[in-house]
């Protein structure tokens, strides 16, 4: 490696002298995410007294499914605690940014054991008819899906993240948001399963309880796939990389070895080896203002010393 004397005391790596890489709106979220907490644990009581007075799988369901979203949210809200605290923490080398999508992948797991617990329970409803008082439960299924919408408005993701090469901005906030999401799912079948009941179709209850299941299931995947590929730092944005490659090789010099992976919501890394007679302060000040760059760490090498090119990731 060529070294770099400099007399600039910030540090080559870092293109934030704070190295803390927390989302834009972290703070903002934080609060979001307690208050809505509130309102489903409300929520949740009522939806659970009213199944059980009422006899409703679907009423029951959604409440089972309020209960983990309750708990999805506190996870959510503590990630954000814990995050914020130790944000200069020197114990963690790239920050707390990704203490978010660890929480949304347990988040999703917790998704999908939700999904199972309903699908089981519906099962068995088929097979074991319970009588349901369709009547009682229309007005509570209406109201819990009322206030489901709501919390879903209060914590939709603002996007300024997402501005910053980062499609899936914070993941975190958008786990909790994807949980109320289908929270509305299944309230709304459930709104159908009572309706219908109300008609003569008493099937409709358990069955709307397997689609529940269902929607509920397809969405722990997606939360599940995108939390790991941050967690396993699979490139989240080849646009950018492609972006860093480009200028760091506008003067001729050859891209070696290039790595991009994430650091937090709109914070990305960046790890280069060029080939070129150039300093490594020169090809960082290429990369300079490039949105959603965090910290760059760029190695030189003598040109035509490729013994690693191809390996960009």
């Amino acid at each position: 490696m060529t070294a770099t004397p400099t007399s600039d005391p910030t540090p080559l790596d870092a293109f934030r002298e704070d190295r803390t890489y927390l989302g834009a709106d972290h703070r903002r979220n934080e609060r979001r995410t307690w208050l809505v907490t509130a309102i489903c644990v409300g929520t949740l009581l009522a939806l659970v007294a009213g199944g059980i007075i009422t006899d409703s799988m679907a009423l029951i369901g959604a409440g089972l499914h309020m209960a983990a979203h309750v708990a999805s949210l506190v996870v959510a809200a503590i990630a954000y605690a814990f995050a914020r605290r130790h944000a200069a923490n020197p114990a963690f080398s790239f920050g707390t940014g990704k203490v978010g999508y660890l929480a949304g992948f347990a988040n999703a797991l917790v998704l999908g054991a939700t999904a199972g617990l309903i699908a089981w329970e519906s099962a068995h409803r088929i097979v074991d008819p319970h009588a349901v008082h369709f009547h009682g439960a229309l007005p509570i299924a209406l109201g819990g899906l009322v206030v489901t919408v709501v919390c879903a408005w209060l914590l939709r993701p603002t996007g300024s993240d997402a501005a910053r090469h980062d499609p899936d901005g914070d993941l975190n906030i958008n786990a909790a948001h994807l949980h109320l999401v289908a929270d509305a799912g299944v309230g709304v079948l459930a709104m159908a399963a009572v309706f219908a009941g109300t008609l003569g179709f008493e099937l409709a209850d358990p069955l709307a309880g397997l689609a529940g299941a269902a929607l509920v299931a397809h969405f722990a995947w997606r939360l599940a796939r995108r939390a790991a590929a941050a967690l396993l730092d699979i490139n989240p944005a080849p646009a950018l990389t492609a972006e860093v490659r480009r200028r760091l090789s506008s003067g001729g010099e050859a891209v070696v070895d290039l790595h991009l992976w994430r650091l937090g919501p709109g914070h990305h890394a960046v790890i280069a080896v060029v080939a070129s007679t150039r300093t490594a302060d020169d090809l960082r000040a290429r990369l300079s203002g490039l949105a959603g760059l965090s910290h760059v760490t760029i190695e030189t090498r003598p040109p035509g010393d490729h013994a690693h090119q191809g390996h960009f990731h």
